[in-house]
């Protein structure tokens, strides 16, 4: 099996994808950020693409969305 590596419009894509559904839901970035428990500067960078998060911020950032990860993953 083939794995190809995350690239930078998978990222900007996933933290589009975020930001809308942060919005749909009346949240700020610190709202989402205090309810995973990651810093809000951080949280900020991965709605913009830059971060690539691990399978452990993903889950705490879904909980906090209280969605799916297949609602915002991008594949």
């Amino acid at each position: 099996m083939h794995m190809n590596p995350v690239n930078d419009t998978n990222k900007k894509e996933f933290g589009e994808k975020l930001r809308k559904t942060r919005e749909q839901k009346g949240l700020t970035q610190a709202d989402v950020a205090k309810s995973a428990g990651i810093n809000t500067n951080y949280y900020a960078c991965i709605e913009r693409g830059e971060i690539n998060l691990t399978y452990e911020k993903l889950q705490s950032i879904v909980e906090a969305l209280k969605i799916k990860s297949s609602d915002i993953l991008p594949f």
